[in-house]
């Protein structure tokens, strides 16, 4: 079977890797592209020599496409996911799912009523150091876990190499954070392994852009666990880093080697210093993941959940920095 795959924007910078791993997968084709921005649409359905569509319902119409990749703005998500699966297309797209934990529930009552797949774009649960830190955790090796520290920062805003409008508030609805900061978050959820009950985030302007280039999100449990997420994009030479403390013991990623380490009273003797753990292989892509599930008829629960998950943090941290508060969960509006 092979699936035919029509574009729903090309608006992210990731656009451009999701449709070649559409094109390296045996089982899928790129078939047809719609843009919100006609001009870049145009170009890019002639670079891949198939048909762009002016109007999102004309392509969702089309018999022939089985599923979409939604690049859009984030403002538009809940318009065309919904659009999509009312049109009974399967759905993968980039994170966040939606800027509201309101528009995601949407999203998700419209996933399931139609019977499509959904998979959301969160890579760095299939990397190898987050597959052997969960196995680490649930060894219990670093006893109880009181400190997740996770830090995920780039250039781009000195550098002036990421678009000039992923510094659009009404498009992004946010900035470093939302974007970037999404990585950090969902691993800082998932290495904290309880719930969240309240945030608090402090954002900077160090560019003057109108969306925040510098972002610190502490991350409050009932248990006193504290998770701390943090995102940028005005550093050159800032690690991917991984921290996290228990009372037994610590496991450090990215310090700034992209080596995993840990030092335990728990465990082997070798680990009473530091030291360096082997990782796995990572996981296939979530992009391909998405194909199994529509192959094999199966659903994305693990990564849906953490999707919804991730808004829910989002949308409380952009709360938390406009309103200067610490802002707990349960005030969000479902």
């Amino acid at each position: 079977m092979t699936i035919r795959i029509g574009k729903i924007s090309l608006w992210h910078v990731h656009a451009w890797d999701y449709i070649r791993q559409t094109e390296q997968h045996e089982e899928t084709v790129l078939a047809a592209v719609w843009d919100e921005n006609a001009e870049r649409g145009k170009e890019a359905a002639e670079r891949l020599d198939v048909p762009f569509f002016p109007e999102l319902g004309t392509m969702l119409a089309q018999d022939d496409l089985q599923a979409v990749i939604v690049d859009a703005p984030t403002r538009l998500h809940r318009e065309v996911i919904v659009a999509a699966a009312k049109a009974g297309k399967h759905i993968f797209t980039e994170k966040v799912l939606a800027p509201t934990l309101a528009e995601t529930n949407e999203i998700l009552a419209a996933v399931r009523e139609h019977g499509v797949k959904l998979t959301v774009s969160l890579p760095r649960l299939n990397e190898g150091y987050t597959l052997k830190t969960l196995g680490i955790l649930q060894q219990g090796l670093l006893g109880k876990i009181t400190h997740v520290r996770v830090r995920l920062s780039h250039n781009g805003a000195i550098g002036e190499w990421l678009p000039e409008h992923f510094y659009s508030l009404e498009d992004c609805l946010g900035g470093a954070l939302i974007d970037l900061g999404c990585h950090p978050m969902y691993l800082a959820k998932l290495f904290i392994g309880e719930e969240v009950t309240g945030v608090q985030a402090n954002f900077g302007y160090v560019t003057g852009k109108e969306v925040e280039d510098n972002a610190v999100v502490t991350l409050f449990t009932e248990s006193g666990a504290i998770g701390v997420v943090e995102a940028g994009f005005v550093n050159s030479h800032s690690p991917f880093t991984l921290e996290i403390h228990g009372t037994e013991g610590s496991l450090l990623y990215g310090t700034p080697e992209a080596k995993l380490l840990i030092r335990t009273n728990n465990g082997p003797e070798a680990y009473r210093e530091w030291t360096e753990i082997p990782l796995p292989e990572r996981k296939e892509s979530a992009f391909n993941q998405w194909i199994s599930h529509i192959l094999n008829d199966t659903q994305a629960v693990d990564n849906v959940d953490m999707a919804v998950e991730l808004t829910r943090l989002m949308e409380a941290s952009n709360i938390s920095a406009k309103e200067g508060r610490k802002i707990s969960l349960h005030e969000l509006q479902a």
